[in-house]
């Protein structure tokens, strides 16, 4: 949006140059800003969404044109500034070693150290401060996947990244392993600008997926996607994709380890994206045997907590009816039978026990 005065136009001008500066000195790794204008994501929503292709994640499309029209979730809503935080943790076991080793659990890398959701929105919170400071006043909100928010597409018009094939932002300097957090404010600031894709002919990303969830470029089809199964998804994981789900207990990184780009990715020094509990490398029957309240108590302060304790026994039964045929794995899997559980486990136990026969 144009702004009028040249004194206040000189101020905006300032403010764009120095936010990145700013973001560098509170530990962020990129910072731009996107316009208002969501339009053409919007479209591309409301088709997908019309397709079924979210699942259960009604969440999606309850609050109607709010996700994709700024200002209409926060009223007086100018332009957004669009923060990204590499995450890829110091020392971790090397991904692709726990993936070809199906005792071993594997979970996303983004989720082995502490909620990220905390750590980025008091960076974005002290960014604001800063703001505030130089001018005086500001109107503003902070969001990290807490409303509704076309993240990727306002990080795409501030020039973070592009969309990648398999429908994560992409960066030639970082790769894809970052996370991403959105200031929305009053203030007039001037678009970044997209940056130009560079995915090419490339489609090891839509191969590699383990369910085939990428049905074509750009295109995810999320009740396929074993991040979705293994995090979003409540029910029964349908049984033709257990199989396929492998070790993978929390997430998958398989599109984004393939990537070209990932050769560039950032390892952070974020003491918080730092491994607890050994959960880059740890045995799936050692995790299988932990009960509630160890479970609660270990993944305190971690994204993995907010799936629950059923559905962390469901994803693990499923891996383990996955992994190489152990006396002691079976006799681990009998032993949870003679627990309380939810049918929901009971069923996923008994069908990894059927593995057996």
């Amino acid at each position: 949006m144009p702004v009028d005065n040249p004194k206040k136009a000189a101020l905006i001008a300032d403010i764009s140059a120095k936010l990145p500066v700013w973001g560098a000195e509170l530990g962020l790794d990129a910072v731009g800003i996107s316009s208002i204008d969501l339009s053409s994501a919007e479209q591309k929503l409301w088709t997908w969404l019309e397709q079924g292709y979210h699942g259960e994640m009604a969440w999606m499309q309850r609050h109607g044109t709010k996700r994709s029209r700024p200002e209409e979730l926060v009223e007086g809503t100018l332009s957004i500034i669009s923060v990204r935080m590499n995450y890829w943790p110091e020392d971790s076991a090397p991904a692709e070693m726990i993936l070809n080793h199906p005792e071993l659990a594997y979970i996303s890398r983004y989720a082995l150290g502490r909620d990220y959701h905390k750590v980025l929105r008091q960076r974005l919170e002290k960014l604001a401060q800063r703001l505030q400071a130089e001018l005086g006043s500001l109107r503003y909100r902070v969001f990290v996947d807490s409303a509704p928010v076309l993240e990727k597409p306002i990080a795409v018009k501030a020039g973070l990244g592009w969309l990648g094939k398999h429908t994560n932002l992409l960066n030639r300097e970082s790769g894809s392993y970052f996370f991403l957090g959105e200031l929305y404010t009053d203030l007039p600031l001037v678009e970044t600008g997209a940056v130009v894709e560079h995915c090419g002919s490339c489609t090891a990303c839509i191969s590699i997926c383990p369910t085939q969830a990428i049905i074509q470029p750009y295109l995810l089809d999320a009740t396929r996607c074993i991040s979705y199964l293994t995090i979003e998804y409540a029910g029964a994981i349908p049984l033709e994709l257990r199989p396929l789900i492998g070790n993978r207990i929390y997430g998958c990184d398989d599109c984004q380890l393939i990537c070209p780009w990932n050769r560039f990715a950032k390892i952070s020094h974020e003491t918080d994206f730092k491994i607890r509990h050994q959960l880059d490398s740890a045995y799936l029957i050692e995790l299988f045997t932990w009960n509630e309240a160890e479970f609660l108590e270990k993944m305190e302060g971690s994204p993995i907590r907010r799936i629950g304790y059923e559905r962390w026994l469901r994803n693990l039964a499923v891996a383990l009816g996955n992994a190489p045929r152990q006396v002691r794995t079976h006799q681990a899997l009998l032993a949870k039978l003679e627990q309380p559980i939810s049918l929901l486990v009971r069923e996923h136990i008994v069908w990894a026990l059927e593995q057996y026969a």
